[in-house]
């Protein structure tokens, strides 16, 4: 049986009520970057990317980003989400030139970033502490603010990856979610290599469900291994 994780079932109310609704899929990403285990800000270099690619593949699995000759293309011009970081990244592809799938992965990731970790504060799954480096200089770091919520996240990503449940049975977002953090090497190397098979499955379930998206998928989780790659170079 498919889960589906929202705000409301998987936190607890401490801290008082969050909103309801799924978990978008750049915010399971980046929540998804936290080892519970050190509860400090994550140092990836590439999450940004990770996470600008979860955007791009939840615009497109709505409609709202189609695939012109290989280059990222707003459906319409006044389509909105609701979502203020994927409404922020329909308007930074409206307002640039053509840029291809891959090309979106990389470039001008920070704006995505920075917008989906101010969500998860003002949702209370981060928490912001402020700081001062070397006692002067104002910093901001960030660590999960609902340990609970992130564990079990991270819990659901490996259940997904490993089975025993048919990719057929997988939500299309949960195939998505698995087969980018496998991508970026955010999923235990091991069992990533132990799972192959099954990556590639999900990703083919992933971009199923719209004519175009599974070359979406397949283009955004070859910027992400490349991305990846060029990040674990000494």
């Amino acid at each position: 049986m498919s889960t589906r994780f929202t705000s409301h079932s998987i936190c607890p109310t401490r801290g008082g009520p969050v909103p309801t609704g799924p978990i978008s899929l750049p915010a399971r990403l980046c929540l998804l970057a936290w080892d519970t285990a050190r509860p400090t800000a994550t140092g990836r270099a590439d999450l940004p990317g990770l996470v600008r690619a979860g955007a791009l593949i939840e615009l497109a699995r709505r409609g709202l980003l189609v695939d012109e000759d290989g280059i990222a293309t707003p459906a319409d011009l006044d389509s909105r989400t609701g979502d203020a970081v994927l409404d922020g990244l329909l308007e930074l592809v409206r307002e640039s030139r053509p840029h291809s799938w891959r090309t979106w992965v990389t470039l001008r990731t920070r704006v995505t970033f920075d917008a989906v970790r101010e969500q998860l504060v003002a949702e209370g799954f981060l928490r912001a502490e402020k700081k001062r480096v070397l006692g002067v200089f104002p910093s901001v770091e960030y660590a999960p603010g609902r340990v609970a919520a992130v564990d079990a996240l991270r819990e659901e990503a490996r259940q997904v990856l490993r089975g025993p449940q048919p990719v057929a049975g997988v939500s299309a977002r949960d195939a998505a979610v698995v087969a980018l953090a496998a991508s970026a090497r955010l999923l235990p190397v091991a069992d990533v290599r132990a799972h192959e098979r099954r990556v590639a499955e999900l990703a083919g379930h992933a971009g199923a469900s719209a004519s175009g998206l599974g070359e979406i998928v397949r283009e955004v989780c070859t910027a992400l291994t490349v991305t990846a790659a060029k990040a674990a170079l000494p």
